[in-house]
C-alpha cells in the first residue's frame, strides 16, 4: 500500500515528539495490555487461584512478542479488540491461554491502560513545562532591568520591563504545572472493578471472600507503579479524568498562545524575535522578511487544543448509568490529540524561550518616542515645587499633549512635546531639567525588585522541586 496516498495526522508526521508518540502507539497500549494480564494473573495466585510459576513466565517471556498479524485477523472475525489479543496472547503462551484476562472484562485492560498513558503522558508535559520556565526564567533574569513600553488596550500606558513582562508569562504556567501536579496526585488505577463495577465475578472466583477481592486491586495497583485505585466505579473510571485532564491541557495552551502572541506582535515591533535559523526563509515572495513562523504554529495548535477540551467534556456528560460505547471513538481522537498537540506546542515553547532576540536599542528608542507624554505627571510635580500652580500647569500640559501628538500623527514629525514645555515659562524648566526627567529608569515602578522577588520567593522554590525534570529532547519545531 502506498503510504503517500493515506491521511496521516500532522501531530504525528509533524510536531509531536518520538516519545509523546510512543505513548499513544499500539506497540504501549497493548504491551501494557499484557502487563496488565500478568499483573492480574499473579494476584490471583497470590492469593490462592491455581495459577502456576510455570504459566505466569511464560506470559512474561511472550509480553515483548505481538503478533499483531493474528490479533487483527480475530478482530475481523469476533469484532472484539480485547479478545482478539487474548486469543494472539493464548496462541503465544498456550499453556497460560486458560488463565488470562481470568474474571475481568474489557475495561480491564482498556482503561487501566488508559489511565497509565494519562499519567506517563501528563509527566512528559510536566517536564517540558519546566524546561520552558527555566528557560523564561533565565530570560527575566538577564532583562529585568531593561525598560519598555508596557500597554493597556494594545496602547503604549507606561513603562515595565523586559524580564517583567517575562514573569507574566511564567507565571501562568507555573498555574499550569500545579494544576497538572494536582491531577497527578490525584490520579488513581480503576482496578479490578468487573463489568458494572460491583467486582461480583472476582468475588466469586475469590468463593465470597471479600477481603481477597481488595487485596487483588492492592496488588495490581502496585505492580503497575499506583498507590490508589478508584473508590467506586460503573464498567469505567469516569469520564470526568478525562475532561480534567484535558482542562490542565487547555490551560496550557492558553498559556502558550498569550506568549506566542506577545512574541508575534514584539517580533512586528522589531523590539523581540524568536529564533530565526541561518538559512531559514521568511517568505517566498519577501526575502527580507522574518515572519514569526513558529510563534504561529504555537498558536494554530493552542486554539485546536483549546477547542478540543470540550470533547471529553460532552463524553463526560453523556454517559448513561455504569457506562455506555458512545465515549470510545470519541475519547481514541481527542485525549491522545489533546496531548500529542501540547506536546508539539512545548517542542516549539522550548526552542523559542531559549532563543529570543531582544533588540534593546530599538526597544530605547520605541521608549523615548513614548516618554515625553508618560512623563508629564513627574514634569508638572517639578514645575510646581518650582511654584508653579497645578491647575494651570496640568491646563498647559493638557495642551501642548494634544499639540505633539498631533504633530505626530498628522505632519509625521518627531515629538516636540519637550521642546514645548521648555518654551513655556508657567513651567520655569529648562531642556536640561526635562532631560533629567527623561531617563526611562524612573518611570518602570517596581518592575525589577518585582523580577527579582518574584524569581527568587517563587520560581527558583518551584524548580528545585523538579530537579530531574530537565530535558534535552530532539524538538520538532
Amino acid at each position: 500500500m502506498d503510504d503517500k496516498k493515506n491521511y496521516v495526522s500532522p501531530l504525528s508526521s509533524r510536531y509531536a515528539s518520538r516519545e509523546m508518540q510512543y505513548l499513544f502507539s499500539p506497540d504501549f497500549k497493548f504491551t501494557t495490555w499484557r502487563r496488565l494480564w500478568i499483573a492480574l494473573a499473579k494476584g490471583e495466585q497470590k492469593l490462592g487461584l491455581p495459577i502456576s510459576d510455570g504459566q505466569i513466565a511464560e506470559m512474561e517471556a511472550a509480553l515483548p512478542h505481538i503478533d499483531y498479524a493474528v490479533a487483527e485477523a480475530r478482530e475481523k472475525e469476533v469484532r472484539h479488540d480485547v479478545m482478539a489479543h487474548v486469543y494472539a496472547y493464548g496462541k503465544a503462551c498456550p499453556s497460560a491461554a486458560p488463565i488470562i484476562h481470568l474474571g475481568a472484562t474489557s475495561c480491564y485492560v482498556g482503561d487501566n491502560t488508559d489511565i497509565i498513558i494519562l499519567d506517563k503522558a501528563a509527566r512528559l508535559i510536566r517536564a517540558k513545562l519546566v524546561q520552558v520556565v527555566k528557560n523564561l526564567a533565565a530570560f527575566a533574569e538577564e532583562y529585568r532591568q531593561l525598560p519598555c513600553l508596557a500597554y493597556t488596550h494594545l496602547q503604549p500606558a507606561q513603562l515595565t520591563t523586559v524580564g517583567k513582562r517575562a514573569c507574566l508569562w511564567i507565571w501562568e504556567l507555573m498555574m499550569d504545572i500545579q494544576d497538572i501536579q494536582y491531577r497527578l496526585e490525584h490520579l488513581s488505577l480503576l482496578g479490578s472493578k468487573g463489568a458494572t463495577g460491583t467486582q461480583a465475578s472476582f468475588l466469586e472466583l475469590f468463593h465470597g471472600d471479600r477481603q481477597k477481592v481488595r487485596q487483588l486491586e492492592e496488588y495490581i495497583a502496585g505492580e503497575m507503579g499506583f498507590s490508589s485505585v478508584v473508590p467506586v466505579s460503573g464498567q469505567t473510571y469516569s469520564r470526568k479524568v478525562d475532561a480534567n485532564m484535558l482542562a490542565v491541557l487547555s490551560g496550557i495552551a492558553q498559556s502558550a498562545h498569550k506568549f506566542a502572541n506577545d512574541i508575534r506582535l514584539l517580533q512586528s515591533f522589531e523590539e523581540i524575535e524568536e529564533p530565526f535559523e541561518k538559512d531559514q526563509i521568511g517568505s517566498s515572495a519577501m526575502p527580507y522578511k522574518r515572519n514569526p513562523m513558529r510563534s504561529e504554529r504555537m498558536t494554530a495548535l493552542a486554539r485546536y487544543v483549546i477547542h478540543n477540551s470540550l470533547n471529553p467534556a460532552g463524553t463526560a456528560a453523556e454517559q448513561w448509568f455504569e457506562r455506555t460505547l458512545d465515549d470510545s471513538a470519541n475519547k481514541r481522537i481527542a485525549v491522545a490529540e489533546a496531548f500529542l498537540a501540547v506536546d508539539a506546542i512545548l517542542n516549539i515553547y522550548i526552542n523559542v524561550s531559549d532563543g529570543l532576540a531582544v533588540y534593546p536599542l530599538v526597544i530605547r528608542r520605541r521608549v523615548m518616542e513614548k516618554l515625553p507624554f508618560m512623563a508629564t505627571e513627574n514634569i508638572m510635580m517639578r514645575a510646581v515645587e518650582k511654584g508653579g500652580n497645578r491647575q494651570l500647569l496640568h491646563e498647559r500640559l493638557r495642551q501642548h499633549t494634544h499639540a505633539a501628538a498631533a504633530e505626530v500623527k498628522l505632519a509625521g514629525k518627531a515629538n516636540d512635546l519637550l521642546q514645548r514645555i521648555a518654551a513655556d515659562p508657567a513651567f520655569s524648566l529648562d531642556s536640561r531639567e526635562l532631560d533629567d526627567l527623561l531617563q526611562p529608569e524612573l518611570y518602570v515602578g517596581l518592575a525589577p525588585e518585582q523580577t527579582r522577588e518574584f524569581l527568587d520567593t517563587q520560581v527558583y522554590p518551584l524548580l528545585a522541586k523538579y530537579p530531574q525534570e530537565e530535558l534535552h529532547p530532539q524538538l520538532n519545531v
